[in-house]
């Protein structure tokens, strides 16, 4: 009988000063947790769920069953685990606030602004410098659609269309990501001066990929998806879409760093919008906290994501900025690192109020003696 545990953050609070000390930080972000549940599956369904205070935490563990412990504290461990900055080139990128990641899309076909910056490279350097000016810590540049049931790209169509990109958007000094899953385009988009793959399906599109990646020893951005082929949105099947992502996510990073890519390197995605349902999108959207467990810096991409438009009358990509702020704003108050946005303005002004809010928090005492 399989069993697995999971330890998730439950209650937030605004520091560990409005709890007495009792609170844990969350991957070194400024996203605090007081309240944890243990939750133990079983055949691939939440047996038990043990509640627990930060401070009761060793003792909860130490409860479980013995073959338990061991994964229960690395998780623990895991939650509080602080991330390095990012080293991209000359800048450097630190993970101890939420930093936002522009979208650059140079294709024909993306659902949100395909065709607008592929054939007008003027146009698509002014959206990059905006992005950059309101604040874009990294530019992602892809060249390729994989919305549902986007036609796959041949590699030297997608580096003919990415790497200009990329050589405008470093000659402007930013921190440039590719978004790509072949091997071939991340090599010429590293030569380009690319400083970060991301790639959707995990290094797993290409039996090359990993091997790649190790070798030119850039940080990875490793998303969920449930197709293994060029359908990536396909066989999403969950028994408990938060805790499945959880496992998935777990068998890349190991995949990975089994590969020879570093640990600190691996940044994790959960993959909203990639073969989910909304009932599922919403689950792990509530749940985003549980992936610090995992150790790893969190990039959230849920920007214009057509689960906004089903709740909001289906409005269509271009008028979903107040949900994808709304998101975004979710993924802050969850510690995520990275925000992967359209529209880096209204991201980052919502990030820095929310910031301000945070920071007040922080040194709020509440009157109390110091």
């Amino acid at each position: 009988m399989a069993e697995q545990i999971y330890i998730q953050p439950i209650t937030l609070v605004t520091g560990p000063q409005a709890v007495e000390g009792d609170a844990v930080r969350l991957g070194g972000s400024l996203a605090y947790a007081r309240e944890f549940a243990l939750l133990l599956r079983r055949d691939g369904r939440v047996a038990d769920r043990i509640l627990a205070t930060a401070s009761a935490m060793a003792e909860a563990i130490a409860g479980l069953p013995a073959h338990l412990v061991e994964e229960a504290q690395a998780q623990w461990a895991d939650l509080a685990r602080v991330h390095a900055s990012l080293q991209l080139g000359e800048r450097v990128i630190p993970l101890n606030q939420p930093q936002v990641m522009g979208i650059l899309n140079v294709t024909p076909d993306s659902f949100s602004d395909g065709g607008k910056f592929l054939d007008d490279a003027a146009e698509a350097q002014a959206h990059a410098g905006a992005m950059l000016e309101a604040g874009a810590a990294i530019v992602d540049v892809g060249g390729e659609s994989t919305r549902p049931g986007a036609a796959a790209v041949w590699e030297g169509d997608e580096i003919r269309r990415v790497v200009p990109a990329i050589e405008r958007c470093v000659a402007m000094g930013a921190a440039v990501s590719v978004d790509t899953r072949r091997p071939a385009v991340m090599e010429a988009a590293l030569a380009a001066g690319a400083h970060i793959i991301n790639d959707v399906s995990a290094l797993r599109h290409d039996p090359r990929s990993l091997g790649f990646a190790a070798a030119s020893g850039a940080p990875v951005v490793l998303m969920h998806a449930p197709g293994d082929g060029e359908d990536l949105h396909s066989g999403g099947a969950y028994a408990n879409v938060l805790l499945d992502v959880f496992d998935w996510l777990r068998a890349a990073r190991d995949r990975a760093v089994a590969a020879g890519i570093a640990r600190e390197k691996v940044i994790l995605d959960p993959g909203i919008g990639f073969g989910k349902s909304m009932a599922e999108n919403l689950a792990l959207l509530n749940g985003l906290e549980l992936f610090h467990a995992l150790g790893q810096p969190i990039l959230l991409g849920a920007s214009r994501k057509r689960m906004i438009g089903a709740l909001s009358n289906e409005a269509p990509a271009h008028r979903r900025l107040g949900g994808s702020v709304a998101l975004a704003l979710r993924g802050m108050e969850a510690g995520c690192q990275l925000l992967r946005v359209h529209d880096v303005h209204d991201t980052v002004q919502a990030r820095n109020v929310w910031r301000g809010l945070r920071d007040a928090a922080l040194t709020d005492f509440g009157g109390l003696p110091a």
